[in-house]
This record gives C-alpha cells, structure tokens and sequence, in this order.
C-alpha cells in the first residue's frame, strides 16, 4: 500500500496537457540517468498529445473556459471567475466562467425559442444527430478524461470508463427514444360503461419545453449526458449547469455535442457561483423541468421550483445484509468493490454492512485482507483510493470518523490522511449511537454494525432517512426476495453491491433519496407530458358489424 501522496510540481494554474506546449523529454545526465515514479508521472502528464484535441480550442481564452450560449463560446460580462481546485494538489487547476442572472435570463430564453423549431424536427433527425455526438464523444475521450483526472481526482481508467459509457448511453437513448416517442394509443369510448362507440382518443407524447440539468461532481459526464440525451430526443432543449468540480470536463463533453451539429441555442451550459445564479435558475420561469442529482440542495430546489416535473436523486445510506449462509468471499469482494471504489464517493456505495454476528469475525477479515491490497495515491497513476473532491469533504468524513473512536468503534486499521487523501478504512462493532452509523461519509470510510437477526438489520435499513439501494447475500433465493421486499429502498441487488447501471435500468430513490425515476426509458417519459386528440362521430362507429 503506499503510505503517501507523491509530491507533484504543478504551476498554480494549470492547463490540460492537450491544451498546453509540448513539453521536451528530460534529457538525463550524469547522476540522473534513472528518473524517479514522480519524474515519470509529471512527464507522463506534460507530453501526452491527444488526437484531435486542437477541435477545443475555442473553448478557453487565455486561462478561463467559456461557457456556451446560442451556439457559441462566451466570456462572461461580469469580469469574474470561479477557481477549480485540483483535489491531488489543493492548487487552483482551471477557471471558469462566472456568469449573471443577465446571461442566464439569454440563456433561457434562446432555449425557448430552439425548442420550438427543435420540436418540429422528426424523430429520426433528432436520434441522428444524438448518434453523431456520441461518435464525437467517443473519439474524444483521453481530453475529456484527463479533466476528470485533474478536477475530481478520479482514476485516469475509470475517467476513461465514464466517458466511454457516456457515450454508449447517448447512443441508446437515441435508439429507445425512436420506439419510444414514435408510438401512441388509440382509445375507444365504448370500453368504459354507458358509452358508445362515437368518440376516437389519439395520444402522444410531447416535449415540456426547457429542462434544466445539474449532475453532481462525481459522475459530472455521465450523470449529464443521463440528463441531456432523454430532453433532447424527447424534443426539449437543454440548460446545464455544471458542478463547480467537473465544469471543465463538462463543458469539453458539451463541446462534442457542438461538433455534432446541433442547432444554435438548443444546448446551452452556464457556470458560475450557486449562490449568484442558483435559485435563478431553479426558480426561473422560463424551465419546465428539472433534472437534479446531489445532495441536500435538492430538498431546497424541491420546494422553490414550482409546478414543473422533478426528477432528484439526493443521495443514500445503502445498507448491506450479510446472512450466515452468504458466500463470504463473493460478499467481501462486493463490499470493497461497493464501498471503497472512486474513495466511496458514490450514491450507491456500500455505506454500512449489517452482518450476522455468527459470521461476522471471519467476514471483517475477508474484507481487510483485501483492503490491505489496495493501493492508495494519485489518480494519475490509477491508485484505488484518491483524494476525496475537497477539503471540506475531507474534514467532515474525518468528524465521523472521530466520532466512532470515541464511542469506541473497533478500528480495523489505522486512520490516516493527508490532505484530501483518506486511507481506506473499515470500522467494527459500529452501534448506532455513532454518527457514521445513519450519515453519509461519501468518502473511503466504512461501518460495520454486528446484528443478531435478519428483522434486526431490516429494522436499521428502514429507519435510516434514505432509502436508494440496499443489498442482501445469502444463497436462499426465498429470503432474499422476502428481505428484498422488507427493506424500503428504490433497488435492492442480490449478492451484488449496489449500483447504477446498466445506465437503462430504472433507477430511484425512496424518501430523502430523491424523487421519481431515472433510467432511459424512465427519463424520457419524465420529460414529456401526454397530448391527446379526441374524434367526435356523429353516430357509433364499428369497424365490422
């Protein structure tokens, strides 16, 4: 395991490598034949040339990213800028715009007026177009993955990954949304008691207009494009605004959407500070739907929105049920797998295992053993833990943490941190008088309660406030639809750790968890309402009689 961050030289502000000078190969001499894994890494990140990155030039001027509007790249008239923070370095990595209620009140109103051209275009045009950006993604994902590197500290083959399954997502939007939206219903009036047969119904589905996209930090590529694929195909337009960390890959991602061809004014993506341009947007008149994924802010926006349609996924606390006849290695794997990956900041992480006290002892062991392998740095070099996004994610995952030492929570190993940099860590014999035991830590830090009956761990599941996903291992197939059905989660995996995808999956959350569905199919119909036209015959129709 490595036992430190290993130290980087970066400038203040730095530049994706594709966006910079190509740097010369050190040229070693005397002494320095042999160049040190941090000599490696640093010239590793400075001379990679992307292929085809030269078509995102247009996307920064000097050292800050534009935003988009009416088809083009904008520098904002406010003259200010918001700092991204490289979560490795703790040093400012890129800038972006800070843009004002002005620029979004433009924003929206050329979203309405492409929407309406955008709504008459056919369907098949509409899933052509969205196929086009997906190859364009695609093609460029080393550029948008190194972002994701830089701003989120996520694996660099993971940022690969997300991109990658961004686009396939597109893809399959593009194709559900052709079957979806190219059919209706036709009613009768005589199926319902007292009526002849003298009225037609026809049904469709329609457009809602505007819908607004925030994806949250961690997915901020695919949790969009979830977002944008369904709103565009369904013929809506689309406003995003993205997370602060993450903006940048967002806008390239944005950018590949541009390359696409789609017409001005349709997509349009906006940063800037939550507290200028939040509740402006959220509030703003001029959307017809919101697409919400993060956390508490969705509460809030819930309640100032209005009468638009919601879609929110606002976090978990996803239990894991650990019966005496699971397979104990298959269970061991899916909690590191579920629990620790990306530094466990993910919605549907493992973030509390409720095991059998029988198995117990030999379970926490199973699971160490396979912490004890993972390796702990920079994300540039595909490490299993990275720095958490922030210091202040930092700091309160550690509150939790301090809190289970001193009600006497067993630790499995020793708490380490540096920075943002939080060692992988497994607590025993939580009880759920500790904080960790309800909070979500959103980083590399799991709980461990002991329970004496399946109604026991059911009971704690169901009293938690969140309820996205759970988890149950047992090789009785009969107990675990009976606990399936007990616990009051969206999804419950059987002997798997919690999860998303596949990306056409529904996907939801139950109470504080969040709001409607998620899922191709889920959010394309979310993002239309029904539009019906009735016929009215002057005497009853029947086809044969």
């Amino acid at each position: 395991m490595t036992n430190m961050l290993l130290p980087h030289t970066f400038h203040s502000l730095t530049l994706p490598s594709f966006l910079s000078p190509v740097f010369l190969s050190l040229k070693p001499s005397g002494n320095s034949i042999r160049t040190t894994k941090q000599e490696k890494t640093r010239r590793r990140n400075k001379t990679i040339i992307m292929a085809g990155t030269c078509a995102f030039s247009e996307i920064i001027e000097g050292d800050v990213y534009k935003y988009y509007s009416e088809g083009e790249w904008k520098v904002s008239s406010s003259g200010k800028t918001v700092s991204i923070v490289n979560p490795t370095t703790r040093k400012t990595q890129f800038k972006v715009q800070a843009c004002n209620q002005e620029e979004v009140n433009k924003i929206v109103e050329s979203a309405k007026a492409a929407q309406k051209s955008w709504a008459k275009t056919p369907l098949w045009k509409r899933a052509e177009l969205l196929h086009k950006a997906a190859a364009v993604l695609k093609e460029h994902k080393k550029p948008i993955a190194e972002c994701l590197v830089k701003e989120i500290a996520k694996p660099a083959k993971d940022a690969v990954t997300e991109v990658v399954r961004s686009g396939d997502l597109v893809s399959y939007c593009a194709e559900e949304g052709v079957r979806i939206l190219g059919e209706g219903k036709f009613l009768v009036s005589d199926s319902f008691p007292g009526n002849e047969r003298t009225k037609y119904c026809l049904t469709s589905k329609i457009p809602l207009g505007v819908v607004l996209a925030i994806p949250p930090f961690n997915y901020p590529v695919n949790l969009a494009v979830s977002k944008i694929a369904p709103a565009l195909i369904a013929g809506n337009s689309l406003v995003l605004k993205p997370p602060t960390q993450g903006a940048v890959a967002a806008l390239h991602m944005v950018h590949c959407f541009h390359l696409a061809g789609f017409p001005k004014g349709l997509i349009s993506c906006v940063t800037g500070k939550g507290s200028e341009i939040g509740d402006f947007l959220t509030m703003h008149p001029g959307v017809n739907c919101i697409s919400f994924t993060g956390g508490d802010t969705g509460v809030a926006i819930s309640k100032k929105a209005g009468m638009i349609p919601l879609q929110m996924e606002l976090g978990g606390k996803d239990a894991c049920i650990i019966l005496e006849d699971a397979d104990l290695d298959l269970a061991a794997s899916n909690i590191v797998k579920g629990g620790f990956s990306y530094s466990g900041q993910r919605c549907t992480a493992v973030k509390v295992v409720l095991v059998m006290e029988s198995v117990a002892d030999e379970l926490v062991k199973k699971v160490n053993e396979i912490l004890a392998k993972l390796t702990v740095g920079p994300p540039e070099d595909d490490c299993d833990i990275t720095p958490v996004v922030t210091e202040s994610s930092a700091n309160f995952i550690e509150g939790l943490v301090m809190d289970a030492k001193q009600k006497g929570a067993t630790f499995c190993q020793e708490y380490k941190r540096q920075g943002n940099l939080i060692w992988p860590l497994l607590l025993d014999n939580v009880r759920p008088d500790m904080r960790i035991a309800w909070e979500e830590p959103f980083g590399p830090v799991l709980p461990v309660i002991r329970i004496n009956s399946v109604e026991e761990g059911i009971r704690h599941c169901n009293a938690s406030n969140f309820g996205l996903q759970g988890c149950v291992f047992t090789r009785d197939i009969n107990k675990a639809i009976l606990i399936s059905d007990a616990m009051e989660t969206g999804t419950v995996q059987i002997n798997s750790a919690p999860a998303r995808g596949p990306d056409h999956f529904p996907f939801q959350g139950l109470k504080d968890s969040g709001i409607g569905s998620q899922g191709v199919t889920n959010s394309i119909n979310m993002m239309t309402k029904i539009k019906t036209t009735v016929i009215n015959l002057p005497s009853p129709s029947y086809t044969m009689g």
